[in-house]
């Protein structure tokens, strides 16, 4: 279900509005008759970021920094 309301309403009834979005209703703010902003309960990523979490998972290989031969002939010219 979508619930809509104009910017007037929306300012008097935000707290609502907000509810009604975190219990996953579609709710649209519009401006002079015309759909402006919908609103959108934010989720939460599942699990923080650690740094290191790929260490000793990724190798490089040990000409990774070498310039191929076809290259070097290339940037000579």
């Amino acid at each position: 279900m979508t619930k809509t309301a104009n910017i007037h309403a929306a300012k008097t009834q935000l707290s609502k509005l907000i509810e009604a979005a975190l219990e996953g209703e579609e709710v649209i703010i519009q401006k002079a008759g015309t759909p402006a902003v919908r609103l959108t309960p934010i989720i939460p990523s599942a699990k923080r970021r650690e740094p290191g979490a790929w260490k000793g998972r990724v190798r490089m290989a040990p000409d990774f920094d070498e310039m191929p031969e076809a290259g070097e002939a290339a940037r000579a010219e």
